[in-house]
């Protein structure tokens, strides 16, 4: 029902107010404010986008990494290595992070106006007008400071402001302060950290090692970047993180080029982690075992950086994991597509829970939320009644404000770190950040692997009798999908970009897609994934490709009730790549509600595992109560649809939903890029369609689908085959 603009105006200051919590949102949201404060890149080096080949070499698990000529240690006052060794070449422009992360303000390395300005300053520290150069690589020397646990916190200080209240801690049977010698510093120009417990003798150049269990744990961060930054790292944000951790004696590694936030280049990231990892065993010494913790993105960089033989960890705890961040993208990208669909051009009312038999995602009434209220101002703005009951799907409560950011180039929510100048010569995408894998095209952009062509949305409903032709058909001529890059237009976020038009406001950026001029009569075009793209991305170890040679527990918190994008499918689809490859009894599957947190437990149970040499029996898929009851455990608790399987007592706790793509044919794997293409005619006669007779709707078929429907009988280009 369209809404005349009187309505409007008068809805607006209602609805408005929902804006005020925007910087609520998830980061990868463009809540600018905060970035207004920080150092902005006035200049960069040239940036050159000319047509670029594809990767071609062989997958990393079968590199012999170059040697690091860099002399670790990197002692006190010391700067640490930024030429990277095999991961890409330096990326310009890059904002840097170090002041606003305590460390002062970096290195001069220019007087060319490239990067931030650096000022002189006054008798107390604080800035002055005078430029005295420029930071491009936003380099920091290594130091060294130690901070107390304030008793009866989680927080820690400065140990020369602690007043007699440092927490006391047990350990091997001795009653010591709960004090960490914190090592920061930049490698490969991200700011690293490495955490132990102060020992007795402790100096900055010469650690006391008397408290330290042998064993490091390598933290990684997830998050969803772009490149260009070098991320935010306070000295106490890793301590507080590792809390628990580190009062058993562990040594703490992290770098904020392990942050997923930051980047997304694997190979950036496993190169970086090496690096740290180098310093911590030269300067400190080599570490018994060494552990990856991390969720999200930070679950990710485990399964790859394990997957892509580099052996920088002997475990892993993958919280909240997907297989890989590219996988992630070909049912996300569908995301908006849908949501414009049901919210704009459906000439049905979609209900939310109606929306799982498309998108397969979760769906459901009863959201009540900030954002819930913002998308409702959007529905008005646009010409549409808001909706009743108030709800939310993963889509838009969880996934929203993703695809622009990894794919429109011209979008990037940090813009206010960049002088227009600057921001004018970047494409901003993920495409872009790994243009040397990807490849580029012969307008200079970097190619992309999404790819919808011949996907049914909805067919699973069709067949079930729940979706009437007509409705799919319609459903599918208006799908469309992304426009081109260089099509592409900065996005309508309103304010909250820099846009002062209200009634353009669009949270599902229809503006950059493929629509149907005519409401689907004239069928709504496809978007083509690269094949060299898709096929440099498995080559280059971007895709989880299912062989994991080292022991990994997937652990996670139940999340479907909250729409959250960590949805608990995304293990099993790890899991049946895992089986593909023989490598499944490397993995357990933990999961719980909050608050039941069994990270420790985990560690532990590793350790075990490691020590035996082997998986021991106690190993075993489990699922627990919210107060941390084992409810199951065994082979088969999380048997279900996914491995076409009665329910398993855990899957029956905790039941997982689909996705766009497991409900338009495909398994639960998730890996397939660029389907296998066969003719409507082909279809019809397979019986692709059910017990639904589709054979009258043949020529409707055939005009929404010119290239064929998908044969997920059939393996897709970028499927990995044992």
């Amino acid at each position: 029902m369209k809404t005349p603009k009187i309505a409007v105006l008068i809805l607006v200051p209602l609805l408005g107010l929902a804006t005020w919590f925007w910087y609520q949102l998830p980061d990868y949201l463009p809540s600018n404010r905060r970035y207004l404060e920080m150092p902005r890149v006035v200049g960069t080096p040239p940036v050159v986008y000319a047509p670029q080949p594809s990767y071609q070499g062989p997958p990393p698990s079968e590199w012999i990494r170059p040697q690091d000529p860099f002399p670790y240690p990197i002692q006190p006052g010391q700067v640490g290595p930024y030429e990277p060794l095999y991961a890409g070449p330096l990326q310009y422009p890059f904002a840097c992070d170090g002041e606003d992360s305590g460390l002062g303000q970096p290195l001069i390395d220019n007087q060319d106006g490239f990067g931030i300005r650096i000022y002189a300053t006054d008798a107390k520290g604080r800035h002055t007008d005078e430029v005295i150069g420029y930071s491009k690589d936003c380099l920091h020397p290594t130091r060294v400071r130690y901070y107390y646990n304030r008793a009866g916190t989680r927080e820690f200080f400065p140990l020369d402001e602690a007043d007699g209240d440092i927490e006391r801690i047990s350990l091997d049977g001795r009653e010591i302060d709960f004090v960490v010698r914190v090592e920061t510093g930049t490698i490969n120009r991200f700011i690293y950290s490495i955490v132990m417990l102060k020992g007795p003798d402790d100096r900055a150049d010469r650690p006391d090692l008397s408290y330290w269990n042998r064993n490091l744990i390598y933290q990684f961060r997830g998050g969803v970047g772009i490149g260009h930054r070098q991320g935010r790292l306070r000295e106490t944000d890793l301590p507080e993180r590792r809390y628990e951790q580190l009062r058993r004696g562990f040594a703490v590694a992290y770098s904020t080029g392990n942050q997923t936030s930051n980047h997304y280049n694997i190979w950036r990231a496993e190169e970086t982690a090496l690096r740290v990892k180098r310093q911590f065993s030269a300067l400190y010494d080599e570490p018994r075992y060494t552990l990856g913790v991390g969720g999200s993105g930070g679950a990710i960089q485990q399964y790859l950086i394990a997957q892509n033989g580099s052996g920088l960890l002997d475990a892993g705890l993958a919280l909240y994991a997907y297989p890989d961040m590219l996988t992630q993208t070909i049912y996300a990208f569908d995301c908006e597509l849908l949501e414009y669909y049901f919210d704009q051009q459906a000439s049905d009312t979609w209900s939310w829970p109606s929306r799982r038999l498309v998108a397969g995602l979760n769906s459901r009434n009863g959201i009540h939320d900030t954002r819930t209220w913002l998308y409702e101002l959007a529905m008005v703005v646009q010409g549409r009644a808001p909706r009743w009951p108030l709800g939310g799907s993963e889509c838009s409560h969880a996934w929203r404000g993703l695809t622009p950011l990894v794919n429109n180039p011209r979008f990037v929510y940090f813009s206010p770190r960049f002088a227009p100048e600057v921001q004018r010569q970047v494409h901003w995408t993920h495409w872009q950040d790994l243009r040397s894998i990807y490849g580029a095209d012969e307008n200079g952009y970097a190619r992309q692997t999404w790819d919808n062509v011949g996907v049914q949305y909805g067919l699973q409903a069709l067949r079930e009798g729940q979706l009437s032709p007509r409705t799919f058909l319609h459903l599918n001529a208006n799908i469309g999908g992304w426009k081109p890059p260089e099509q592409m237009k900065q996005e309508r976020f309103w304010h909250l970009n820099g846009d002062d038009d209200l009634f353009d406001f669009s949270p599902w950026s229809h503006h950059n897609m493929q629509l149907s001029p005519d409401g689907g009569r004239t069928p709504a075009p496809r978007s083509h994934g690269d094949p060299e793209a898709i096929r440099a991305a498995v080559r280059a170890g971007l895709v989880f490709s299912g062989e994991l040679p080292i022991p990994i527990i997937d652990l996670r918190h139940y999340l479907e009730p909250a729409l959250d994008m960590h949805h608990a499918s995304a293990a099993f689809s790890t899991r049946m790549r895992l089986q593909l490859h023989g490598y499944a009894d490397n993995q357990l599957i933990w999961m719980a509600p909050k608050p039941f947190d069994p990270t420790d437990q985990a560690f532990d149970l590793l350790l075990q595992w490691l020590d035996a040499g082997h998986r021991p029996e106690t190993a075993q898929d489990a699922c627990f109560s919210k107060s941390g009851e084992l409810l199951a455990e065994g082979a088969d608790v999380w048997d279900g649809t996914w491995n076409h399987r009665p329910d398993g007592a855990c899957m029956q706790h905790y039941p997982i939903y689909g996705t766009p793509r497991t409900v338009a044919g495909e398994d639960l794997r998730g890996d397939l890029f660029k389907c296998h293409l066969i003719s409507i005619d082909d279809a019809l006669n397979r019986g692709l369609y059910g017990a639904v007779d589709m054979s009258g709707y043949r020529n409707r078929l055939q005009r929404i689908f010119p290239d064929g429907v998908c044969d997920y009988s059939m393996p897709g280009l970028g499927q990995v085959t044992p």
